[in-house]
């Protein structure tokens, strides 16, 4: 079926009170374990690019978009396709080119009045092209080392950003963490609740790795809508290539252990679904 654009899929979890998962690219692979575990369970699904992996890439977004969006487009579920965590400009402006249907501008490094000015002009550009487009405030920690309880984001402060701004979506700052290989962080879950309702666009929860699945559910009754879910895919992906390098040292034919990457992945994908669904 064609790409579903990320503004439908997320304004229908938003609607019936429930998450939709953004899974991580890297490559091929990944994508196609997403679609897979979304199929399995039966489930709409964000397939999200990051700036980091067009790197990986060599900074060549046609190639990882295009082949996605095939994928994508096989699906027998509906699929959505986000740039995600960018920075660059001139990537944004090449987002409208490749199928995507949203873009998470990230300008939160920036001071507050930079980043209030610099995302506004980014949801300006955006919305007149027809994406939707995600925003942060506050830091979520992992990007500095940071994974404190105080790395929090206020929320009258994000209810004056976002109208200030005119994003679609917002990613807040609740105590998780980017990069995490290990799921002990602990949510503000009554933080979530003042920013649902003191913020009139969905959240969005990024590092959803290192958070165990009875605080992700908890998490969604509280308000999260967008659930960011990246360093889990590539555990289960480097885990089933060791495991497939320590039964066959000698093996040259990288598709045996790429297919099993791709299968665990999957089931992956798949648990985390059934979890945010």
């Amino acid at each position: 079926m064609p790409l579903t654009p990320t503004a439908d899929l997320v304004r229908a979890a938003h609607a019936e009170g429930r998450a939709v998962g953004a899974f991580n690219v890297i490559t091929l692979e990944h994508a196609e374990a997403i679609v897979a575990g979304a199929e399995t369970v039966g489930a709409p699904v964000i397939c999200q690019i990051s700036e980091n992996a067009v790197r990986f890439h060599g900074g060549a977004l046609t190639p990882i978009a295009r082949a996605t969006a095939a994928v994508a487009e096989a699906a027998s579920v509906p699929v959505a396709l986000h740039l995600d965590h960018v920075t660059d400009e001139e990537l944004l402006r090449r987002a409208a080119d490749h199928g995507f249907g949203s873009v998470m501008y990230d300008a939160s490094a920036l001071p507050h009045d930079r980043n209030l000015a610099a995302t506004r002009a980014a949801a300006e550009w955006a919305h007149a092209h027809g994406l939707w487009l995600e925003a942060e405030l506050g830091e979520v920690g992992g990007k500095d080392g940071v994974h404190a309880p105080g790395v929090r984001t206020d929320p009258g402060q994000a209810r004056e950003f976002v109208t200030r701004t005119g994003v679609d979506a917002l990613a807040v700052a609740v105590g998780s963490s980017h990069a995490m290989t290990t799921r002990t962080a602990r949510l503000d879950h009554e933080l979530i609740a003042h920013l649902k309702e003191s913020v009139p666009v969905p959240l969005v929860l990024h590092g959803s790795t290192g958070v165990p699945e009875d605080e992700l559910r908890r998490a969604i009754t509280a308000g999260m809508t967008k659930v960011n879910i990246g360093t889990a895919l590539n555990i289960a992906f480097t885990g089933a290539v060791r495991d497939a390098f320590s039964n066959g040292p000698r093996t040259v034919d990288p598709r045996p252990w790429l297919s099993a990457a791709r299968t665990r992945t999957a089931e992956t994908v798949a648990q985390a679904l059934r979890v945010l669904g």
